[in-house]
C-alpha cells in the first residue's frame, strides 16, 4: 500500500479517536443567566476584555429562628431559592412540597447547598408564623432558611433571582408571584430557573445541581 494511503488511514483513525474522546469527555457548563457587560482594562500594556455577569446583590433577612442571615455568610454554598408566602392558597403549597422533596433527596449535599425561601408578605410572615408553616409541612431540613424582611426590598430582590412578586389585591391571598426555583452558584450567578410546581422540572433542577457541584466544584455525584 502506498505511504500516502497509509498516512490517510492513520489520520482518519486519529481524527475518529479524537472526536470520540472529546465528545465523551467534554464538560458543558450550565449557562449563566441574565444580562452581561464587558469591562476593558489594561494588563501589561495590553487591553484585556473581562465579561461581567449578572450577580444577585447582597441581602440580609431574619429567618424562622429570628437569626439574622447575611448572603455573605452563604457564599461558600450553592443556593436553591424561591419566593412565597405562608397564606398563599394556590401555588405555594405545591412549591413547598416540591422544595421539601428536593431538600430530602439532596441530604447528601447538606454541607454544599443552602435552601432559601423568601417571604413576600413579611407583615404576616413573622418568624413565629414561619416556624408554624415549617411544622405544618413537616419540614426537617437543617439547611433551609425561611426568611422575612422588608416587603418592597424583597419584591425587588425577586427580580434579581428572575422571579416576580407584587402586592395584588385581586390575587388569592393578596399577592401575585411566580413559581420559579432559582439555582445560584457560589459567586451569586443564577445558573438555572425551574417551575417549582412541576415535578419533572424539579427533577431537572436536582440533576443540574449535582452537575454544577461536580463539574465546577469537584464535588462527586452520588446519584
Amino acid at each position: 500500500m502506498p505511504k500516502r494511503n497509509k498516512l490517510t488511514i492513520v489520520l482518519f483513525a486519529l481524527l475518529g479517536l479524537t472526536a470520540c474522546t472529546s465528545n465523551e469527555d467534554k464538560v458543558i457548563p450550565l449557562p449563566i443567566l441574565g444580562e452581561r457587560d464587558v469591562d476593558y482594562k489594561m494588563v501589561n500594556g495590553k487591553e484585556v476584555a473581562d465579561t461581567l455577569y449578572h450577580v444577585v446583590p447582597e441581602f440580609e433577612y431574619i429567618n424562622q429562628d429570628s437569626i439574622l442571615v447575611k448572603s455573605s455568610q452563604l457564599k461558600n454554598k450553592v443556593w436553591v431559592a424561591d419566593f412565597f408566602f405562608t397564606h398563599c392558597p394556590t401555588i405555594c403549597p405545591p412549591m413547598t412540597s416540591q422544595m421539601k422533596r428536593l431538600n430530602e433527596e439532596t441530604k447528601d449535599l447538606v454541607s454544599k447547598v443552602q435552601y432559601l425561601s423568601f417571604s413576600i408578605d413579611p407583615k404576616r410572615d413573622t418568624p413565629t408564623r414561619l416556624r408554624e408553616y415549617i411544622g405544618i409541612h413537616e419540614i426537617k431540613g437543617k439547611n433551609w432558611h425561611f426568611m422575612t424582611g422588608d416587603e418592597e426590598a424583597t419584591h425587588l430582590l425577586a427580580k434579581e433571582f428572575f422571579n416576580g412578586a407584587e402586592r395584588d389585591e385581586e390575587a388569592d391571598g393578596g399577592f401575585g408571584h411566580t413559581d420559579y426555583f432559582a439555582l445560584v452558584d457560589t459567586k451569586g450567578h443564577v445558573r438555572g430557573i425551574y417551575r417549582g410546581t412541576d415535578p419533572a422540572q424539579v427533577d431537572s433542577l436536582q440533576k443540574d445541581l449535582r452537575k454544577l457541584l461536580k463539574d465546577e466544584y469537584n464535588y462527586p455525584r452520588s446519584k
